[in-house]
């Protein structure tokens, strides 16, 4: 008798896998290249794993599937001209999958996202610059309606005081749309 196949598949799997990678890389254990970066003059080493790398950045992917093998698998590659700050929250979000940085370095990730080739980020970095856009479309939006209504409601009096009759109508003046009374109303009916 066969029995039907099932599916086994893990949700924790993913994670749990990133995680230990991320640990090895912190402590440096089967890290097989260093990424040395350098911009103006500030110059920093990373250790990684070539298979993280190649498989988040189409970039590094090119790099080490390119190498000759007369010249032996590459230990090292250097990027001029990427921040260290930068390159270090690019080796965070590809090994956890997220990073937190500051909003005005959101742009300067996406740039070395795009520099890298690492379509995750770029996306990831694009939805976010997308939702800060709106976010201040939406305050700028709020921020005109209430000027708006604060102009109405200077320029327009309140209902209650466009119900009163002004000093000067016609309705408000004696003998003009009113009954006439007193003396002088009753002398004409005579």
């Amino acid at each position: 008798m066969e029995s039907n196949p099932v599916l086994l598949e893990s949700k924790s799997s993913p994670i749990n896998l990133l995680n230990e990678m991320q640990q090895l890389r912190l402590l440096g254990h089967l890290c097989d290249v260093t990424v040395s970066v350098e911009y103006q003059g500030v110059r920093a080493e990373f250790p990684a794993h070539k298979a993280v790398l190649a498989a988040t950045s189409k970039f590094f992917k090119e790099v080490f599937l390119n190498e000759k093998s007369a010249d032996g698998p590459r230990s090292n590659v250097f990027l001029n001209e990427v921040q260290v700050a930068d390159f270090a929250s690019f080796l965070e979000f590809v090994y956890t999958a997220r990073v937190e940085v500051e909003e005005d370095r959101v742009q300067r990730m996406l740039e070395i996202a795009e520099k890298l080739k690492c379509l995750d980020l770029s996306e990831t970095c694009f939805q976010l610059k997308k939702q800060m856009l709106e976010s201040v479309l939406l305050e700028l939006q709020n921020f005109s309606e209430s000027q708006n209504s604060e102009e109405e409601s200077a320029a327009h009096p309140s209902a209650v005081e466009a119900e009163r009759d002004p000093p000067d109508s016609p309705a408000s003046r004696p003998g003009h749309g009113a009954p006439p009374e007193g003396p002088a109303a009753k002398s004409k009916e005579k």
